[in-house]
C-alpha cells in the first residue's frame, strides 16, 4: 500500500495485490498460494466520509491520468478537480478498523 496524495478534501492509496507476498518471503514464511491480482486505488472523500476503489480498467485509466500527471506538475487545484470526478462514484463509508 502506498499514499499518493492526501489533502484536506482527498486521500488516494494505490494497492499492491501482492504486497504480503513480498512480505513473508523477507520474513522467511512461504507465501499464500497464488491469488488473482486485484491491484487497485482506493480514493477516500474525507467531505463525505465515502471511499471509492478502483481496479480493473478504472485504475488502468486512472493511472494512465497519474502517468500524465508526472509528465506534466499539475496544480493542486487540477489534482482535486479530477478525484472530484471520481469522488461522485463513491458510496462507501469509511470505516476505521
Amino acid at each position: 500500500m502506498q499514499m499518493l496524495y492526501d489533502s484536506d478534501t482527498f486521500a488516494v492509496v494505490q494497492i499492491h495485490a501482492n504486497a504480503d507476498d513480498e512480505n513473508s518471503l523477507v520474513a522467511g514464511t512461504l507465501p499464500a498460494p497464488p491469488q488473482l491480482a486485484r491491484h487497485g486505488f482506493e480514493i477516500v472523500d474525507k467531505r463525505s466520509g465515502k471511499e471509492v476503489y478502483l481496479d480493473g480498467s478504472w485504475a488502468e485509466f486512472f493511472q494512465q491520468r497519474l502517468n500524465v500527471f508526472q509528465q506534466k506538475t499539475p496544480t493542486q487545484e487540477e489534482v482535486e478537480d479530477m478525484l472530484e470526478g471520481y469522488a461522485e462514484l463513491a458510496q462507501t463509508p469509511v470505516s476505521v478498523h
